[in-house]
């Protein structure tokens, strides 16, 4: 099956979607091919919904297998869907795209730098991890800017040094930098990855989807 797809014809993938070991959460636009793509590739089962009656998703909601982390703006129907699958928090802020402010997995969890320190641990609670304030090649969106799963981080090729060492000082996975959709160092806005497998946005090119697999280490596969 490919590995590269769209959203309707965007490229940018991860703002529309949010995936995990066990499912995928897209909104109700998403197509077939977009959906077969993430449960074939993934194995994971698709979440339909909305948030903020938005279909961001990818944009809207972090998380990992203990929680998720939402938009306060998000509805009833909205929060009563995703409380099937997770314990939920509700950022109660103007910081509240959770998923361009947070970058977790279910070791860690980066933070957008200028998060209040409550919210911050209340995030850290309900992800069951430790919660670090950062910026990732000077991004504040730290979310958008990397890729989390449990078989490895990559980050904007433009990370520095002193980024990239503190993040290898809080994890033991490895650690690379990359970028996808022909050049963008906004790895979180085109490649959603989980333990099994990766989907990058329709025009990452071979080489970039060499380094997603190098990365992540499907090329041993």
């Amino acid at each position: 099956m490919e590995k590269t797809v769209s959203f309707g014809g965007d490229s940018n993938i991860g703002v529309f979607a949010r995936v995990f070991d066990d499912i995928a959460v897209v909104p109700p636009t998403a197509n077939e091919d977009f959906r077969e793509a993430l449960a074939g590739i993934l194995g994971v089962e698709i979440v339909e919904t909305t948030l903020q009656g938005s279909e961001i998703i990818g944009s809207l909601l972090a998380g990992n297998r203990h929680g998720f982390v939402v938009s306060g703006f998000a509805d009833e129907n909205e929060i009563a869907r995703l409380s099937e699958y997770r314990e939920i928090f509700l950022l109660e802020h103007t910081m509240n795209a959770a998923g361009n402010i947070i970058l977790a997995n279910d070791s860690l969890a980066l933070v957008h730098p200028d998060m209040p320190e409550q919210m911050a641990k209340d995030v850290g609670e309900v992800l069951k991890t430790p919660v670090h304030r950062t910026t990732l090649a000077g991004i504040k969106t730290v979310g958008m800017a990397a890729v989390a799963s449990s078989r490895g981080i990559m980050v904007h090729p433009r990370a520095s040094h002193h980024e990239l060492a503190r993040l290898e000082s809080l994890t033991s996975l490895p650690i690379g930098t990359g970028s996808v959709n022909m050049g963008s160092g906004l790895v979180g806005t085109g490649l959603l990855a989980n333990s099994r497998g990766y989907v990058a946005g329709l025009e990452t090119t071979g080489f970039e989807l060499g380094r997603i697999e190098d990365v992540f280490g499907f090329l041993e596969r």
